[in-house]
Protein backbone atom coordinates (compact mmCIF):
# COMPACT_ATOMS: atom_id res chain seq x y z
CA UNK A 1 0.00 0.00 0.00
CA UNK A 2 1.06 3.61 -0.50
CA UNK A 3 -0.31 5.40 2.59
CA UNK A 4 1.47 8.62 1.65
CA UNK A 5 -1.07 8.98 -1.19
CA UNK A 6 -4.06 8.51 1.12
CA UNK A 7 -3.08 9.97 4.52
CA UNK A 8 -6.12 8.67 6.38
CA UNK A 9 -5.29 6.05 9.07
CA UNK A 10 -8.86 4.74 9.46
CA UNK A 11 -9.32 4.23 5.72
CA UNK A 12 -5.84 2.73 5.40
CA UNK A 13 -6.71 0.19 8.13
CA UNK A 14 -9.85 -0.91 6.24
CA UNK A 15 -7.87 -1.24 3.00
CA UNK A 16 -5.02 -3.12 4.67
CA UNK A 17 -7.51 -5.67 5.97
CA UNK A 18 -9.04 -6.01 2.51
CA UNK A 19 -5.64 -6.61 0.88
CA UNK A 20 -4.54 -9.11 3.51
CA UNK A 21 -7.72 -11.19 3.25
CA UNK A 22 -7.75 -11.12 -0.56
CA UNK A 23 -4.20 -12.43 -0.64
CA UNK A 24 -5.22 -15.35 1.58
CA UNK A 25 -8.39 -16.17 -0.38
CA UNK A 26 -7.10 -15.71 -3.93
CA UNK A 27 -3.48 -16.77 -3.54
CA UNK A 28 -1.59 -16.92 -6.83
CA UNK A 29 -4.77 -15.93 -8.67
CA UNK A 30 -4.43 -12.36 -7.30
CA UNK A 31 -2.49 -10.12 -9.67
CA UNK A 32 -3.24 -6.56 -8.50
CA UNK A 33 -5.48 -4.38 -6.35
CA UNK A 34 -5.93 -0.71 -7.27
CA UNK A 35 -7.74 2.25 -5.79
CA UNK A 36 -9.68 4.27 -8.35
CA UNK A 37 -12.28 7.05 -8.36
CA UNK A 38 -11.94 10.31 -6.45
CA UNK A 39 -9.37 8.89 -4.02
CA UNK A 40 -7.04 8.01 -6.89
CA UNK A 41 -7.72 11.39 -8.50
CA UNK A 42 -6.67 13.05 -5.22
CA UNK A 43 -9.94 14.94 -4.79
CA UNK A 44 -12.07 13.16 -2.20
CA UNK A 45 -13.81 13.89 1.08
CA UNK A 46 -15.85 12.13 3.76
CA UNK A 47 -18.81 11.75 1.36
CA UNK A 48 -16.73 9.89 -1.26
CA UNK A 49 -17.00 6.18 -1.90
CA UNK A 50 -13.90 3.96 -2.02
CA UNK A 51 -13.53 2.67 -5.58
CA UNK A 52 -11.29 -0.34 -6.13
CA UNK A 53 -10.38 -2.84 -8.85
CA UNK A 54 -9.08 -6.36 -8.25
CA UNK A 55 -7.22 -7.85 -11.23
CA UNK A 56 -7.03 -11.65 -11.42
CA UNK A 57 -4.73 -13.81 -13.52
CA UNK A 58 -7.76 -15.68 -14.88
CA UNK A 59 -11.54 -15.56 -14.53
CA UNK A 60 -12.70 -15.78 -10.92
CA UNK A 61 -12.92 -19.36 -9.69
CA UNK A 62 -16.50 -19.71 -8.44
CA UNK A 63 -15.24 -22.03 -5.70
CA UNK A 64 -13.63 -18.91 -4.17
CA UNK A 65 -16.83 -16.85 -4.34
CA UNK A 66 -18.30 -17.90 -0.94
CA UNK A 67 -15.09 -16.83 0.82
CA UNK A 68 -15.17 -13.48 -0.99
CA UNK A 69 -18.81 -12.95 -0.03
CA UNK A 70 -17.95 -13.69 3.59
CA UNK A 71 -14.99 -11.29 3.40
CA UNK A 72 -17.09 -8.40 2.14
CA UNK A 73 -19.81 -9.07 4.72
CA UNK A 74 -17.16 -9.02 7.47
CA UNK A 75 -15.61 -5.78 6.21
CA UNK A 76 -19.05 -4.16 5.95
CA UNK A 77 -19.64 -4.97 9.63
CA UNK A 78 -16.51 -3.11 10.75
CA UNK A 79 -17.10 0.01 12.91
CA UNK A 80 -15.95 2.42 10.20
CA UNK A 81 -18.05 4.33 7.66
CA UNK A 82 -15.37 3.60 5.05
CA UNK A 83 -16.09 -0.11 5.40
CA UNK A 84 -19.67 0.48 4.24
CA UNK A 85 -18.63 2.51 1.18
CA UNK A 86 -16.32 0.20 -0.73
CA UNK A 87 -17.23 -0.13 -4.40
CA UNK A 88 -15.41 -2.17 -7.01
CA UNK A 89 -15.08 -5.20 -9.26
CA UNK A 90 -13.04 -8.32 -9.92
CA UNK A 91 -11.70 -8.57 -13.47
CA UNK A 92 -9.25 -10.85 -15.30
CA UNK A 93 -5.99 -9.54 -16.73
CA UNK A 94 -7.16 -10.49 -20.23
CA UNK A 95 -10.36 -8.50 -19.87
CA UNK A 96 -8.84 -5.42 -18.22
CA UNK A 97 -6.29 -4.95 -21.00
CA UNK A 98 -8.67 -3.00 -23.28
CA UNK A 99 -12.23 -2.37 -24.36
CA UNK A 100 -14.71 -5.22 -24.01
CA UNK A 101 -17.44 -4.81 -26.68
CA UNK A 102 -19.33 -7.76 -25.16
CA UNK A 103 -19.72 -5.92 -21.82
CA UNK A 104 -18.99 -9.05 -19.82
CA UNK A 105 -20.58 -8.89 -16.33
CA UNK A 106 -18.06 -8.73 -13.49
CA UNK A 107 -18.40 -9.66 -9.84
CA UNK A 108 -19.16 -6.23 -8.41
CA UNK A 109 -19.58 -4.72 -4.94
CA UNK A 110 -21.92 -1.73 -4.97
CA UNK A 111 -21.42 1.21 -2.62
CA UNK A 112 -23.40 0.47 0.54
CA UNK A 113 -23.63 -3.25 -0.15
CA UNK A 114 -22.06 -6.24 1.64
CA UNK A 115 -22.39 -8.79 -1.19
CA UNK A 116 -20.97 -9.21 -4.68
CA UNK A 117 -23.32 -9.35 -7.65
CA UNK A 118 -22.76 -9.74 -11.39
CA UNK A 119 -22.81 -6.34 -13.09
CA UNK A 120 -21.32 -4.50 -16.07
CA UNK A 121 -20.99 -1.34 -13.95
CA UNK A 122 -17.19 -1.22 -13.97
CA UNK A 123 -16.57 -2.89 -17.34
CA UNK A 124 -16.09 0.39 -19.14
CA UNK A 125 -13.30 2.50 -20.59
CA UNK A 126 -13.89 5.23 -18.00
CA UNK A 127 -12.85 2.86 -15.22
CA UNK A 128 -9.87 1.53 -17.20
CA UNK A 129 -8.69 5.08 -17.98
CA UNK A 130 -8.94 6.17 -14.34
CA UNK A 131 -7.07 3.13 -13.06
CA UNK A 132 -4.41 3.30 -15.77
CA UNK A 133 -3.73 7.02 -15.40
CA UNK A 134 -4.26 7.52 -11.66
CA UNK A 135 -4.82 4.16 -9.97
CA UNK A 136 -3.08 3.65 -6.61
CA UNK A 137 -1.58 0.14 -6.35
CA UNK A 138 -2.44 -1.49 -3.03
CA UNK A 139 -0.93 -4.73 -4.34
CA UNK A 140 0.80 -5.63 -7.59
CA UNK A 141 2.45 -3.72 -10.44
CA UNK A 142 1.74 -0.23 -11.75
CA UNK A 143 -1.52 -0.27 -13.73
CA UNK A 144 0.15 0.86 -16.94
CA UNK A 145 1.65 -2.63 -17.21
CA UNK A 146 -1.81 -4.24 -17.30
CA UNK A 147 -4.02 -1.72 -19.12
CA UNK A 148 -3.35 -0.44 -22.62
CA UNK A 149 -3.65 3.29 -23.43
CA UNK A 150 -7.24 4.37 -24.04
CA UNK A 151 -8.07 5.97 -27.41
CA UNK A 152 -9.55 9.42 -26.59
CA UNK A 153 -12.10 9.07 -29.40
CA UNK A 154 -13.33 5.75 -27.98
CA UNK A 155 -13.51 7.26 -24.50
CA UNK A 156 -15.58 10.19 -25.76
CA UNK A 157 -17.92 7.88 -27.64
CA UNK A 158 -18.49 5.73 -24.57
CA UNK A 159 -19.30 8.84 -22.52
CA UNK A 160 -21.75 10.12 -25.14
CA UNK A 161 -23.42 6.72 -25.27
CA UNK A 162 -23.71 6.68 -21.48
CA UNK A 163 -25.28 10.14 -21.45
CA UNK A 164 -27.91 9.20 -24.03
CA UNK A 165 -28.60 5.68 -22.75
CA UNK A 166 -29.00 6.92 -19.17
CA UNK A 167 -31.36 9.69 -20.31
CA UNK A 168 -33.40 7.07 -22.17
CA UNK A 169 -33.69 5.02 -18.98
CA UNK A 170 -34.96 8.09 -17.12
CA UNK A 171 -37.50 8.78 -19.84
CA UNK A 172 -39.09 5.32 -19.63
CA UNK A 173 -38.82 5.03 -15.84
CA UNK A 174 -36.03 2.43 -15.72
CA UNK A 175 -33.92 4.89 -13.71
CA UNK A 176 -35.78 6.98 -11.14
CA UNK A 177 -34.44 10.33 -9.91
CA UNK A 178 -37.26 10.92 -7.47
CA UNK A 179 -35.08 10.54 -4.36
CA UNK A 180 -32.62 13.20 -3.24
CA UNK A 181 -29.53 11.05 -3.81
CA UNK A 182 -30.36 10.05 -7.40
CA UNK A 183 -31.47 13.56 -8.35
CA UNK A 184 -28.22 15.15 -7.12
CA UNK A 185 -26.07 12.30 -8.46
CA UNK A 186 -27.58 12.75 -11.92
CA UNK A 187 -26.78 16.47 -12.03
CA UNK A 188 -23.21 15.98 -10.83
CA UNK A 189 -22.61 13.04 -13.18
CA UNK A 190 -23.71 14.96 -16.28
CA UNK A 191 -21.43 17.83 -15.24
CA UNK A 192 -18.52 15.38 -15.03
CA UNK A 193 -19.33 13.79 -18.37
CA UNK A 194 -19.46 17.14 -20.14
CA UNK A 195 -16.11 18.07 -18.65
CA UNK A 196 -14.61 14.77 -19.81
CA UNK A 197 -15.86 15.37 -23.35
CA UNK A 198 -14.18 18.78 -23.28
CA UNK A 199 -10.87 17.55 -21.87
CA UNK A 200 -10.48 13.88 -22.91
CA UNK A 201 -9.83 13.09 -19.25
CA UNK A 202 -11.83 11.73 -16.32
CA UNK A 203 -12.20 14.11 -13.40
CA UNK A 204 -13.59 14.00 -9.87
CA UNK A 205 -17.14 15.03 -8.97
CA UNK A 206 -15.82 18.21 -7.36
CA UNK A 207 -13.88 19.11 -10.50
CA UNK A 208 -16.90 18.40 -12.69
CA UNK A 209 -19.07 20.73 -10.64
CA UNK A 210 -16.44 23.49 -10.72
CA UNK A 211 -16.07 23.10 -14.50
CA UNK A 212 -19.84 23.25 -15.02
CA UNK A 213 -20.20 26.40 -12.92
CA UNK A 214 -17.45 28.01 -15.00
CA UNK A 215 -18.70 26.84 -18.42
CA UNK A 216 -22.47 26.25 -18.38
CA UNK A 217 -25.23 28.85 -18.51
CA UNK A 218 -25.98 30.68 -15.23
CA UNK A 219 -29.54 29.34 -15.29
CA UNK A 220 -28.14 25.93 -14.23
CA UNK A 221 -25.91 27.20 -11.44
CA UNK A 222 -28.48 26.97 -8.59
CA UNK A 223 -29.34 23.40 -9.60
CA UNK A 224 -25.68 22.38 -9.73
CA UNK A 225 -24.83 24.08 -6.43
CA UNK A 226 -27.82 22.41 -4.74
CA UNK A 227 -26.75 19.01 -6.05
CA UNK A 228 -23.26 19.44 -4.63
CA UNK A 229 -24.61 20.60 -1.27
CA UNK A 230 -26.83 17.49 -1.15
CA UNK A 231 -23.95 14.95 -1.35
CA UNK A 232 -23.42 14.19 2.37
CA UNK A 233 -25.24 11.28 4.03
CA UNK A 234 -26.19 9.44 0.82
CA UNK A 235 -28.06 6.59 2.57
CA UNK A 236 -30.48 9.08 4.12
CA UNK A 237 -30.84 11.02 0.86
CA UNK A 238 -31.64 7.78 -0.98
CA UNK A 239 -34.63 7.26 1.31
CA UNK A 240 -35.83 10.88 1.09
CA UNK A 241 -38.06 12.10 -1.74
CA UNK A 242 -36.65 14.81 -3.99
CA UNK A 243 -38.44 18.09 -4.61
CA UNK A 244 -40.60 17.50 -7.74
CA UNK A 245 -39.53 20.90 -9.06
CA UNK A 246 -35.86 19.88 -8.79
CA UNK A 247 -36.64 16.58 -10.53
CA UNK A 248 -38.29 18.40 -13.43
CA UNK A 249 -35.40 20.88 -13.66
CA UNK A 250 -32.90 18.00 -13.58
CA UNK A 251 -34.59 16.38 -16.57
CA UNK A 252 -34.40 19.70 -18.43
CA UNK A 253 -30.71 19.93 -17.51
CA UNK A 254 -30.10 16.43 -18.88
CA UNK A 255 -31.79 17.37 -22.16
CA UNK A 256 -29.58 20.46 -22.40
CA UNK A 257 -26.48 18.33 -21.78
CA UNK A 258 -27.49 15.93 -24.56
CA UNK A 259 -27.71 18.80 -27.02
CA UNK A 260 -24.10 19.60 -26.17
CA UNK A 261 -23.07 15.97 -26.72
CA UNK A 262 -24.84 14.48 -29.75
CA UNK A 263 -24.39 10.77 -30.05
Amino acid sequence: MQPNRINHPELEAVLAGLVEKLQKILGDQLLAIYLSGSIALGDWDDASDVDFMVVLKDELDLAQLPALQALHAAIYALPSPWAQHLEGSYISQALVRGADPNKTPLWYLDNGSSQLILSTHDNELVMRWTVREHGIPLFGPEPTSLIDPIDPAELRQEIRNTMHDWAGEMQVGMYQITNQWAQAFTVISYCRMLQSLATDRIHSKRAGVAWALANLAPQWHPLIEAAWANRPNPSLKYRTAADPALVAETLEFVRDCLQRAPR
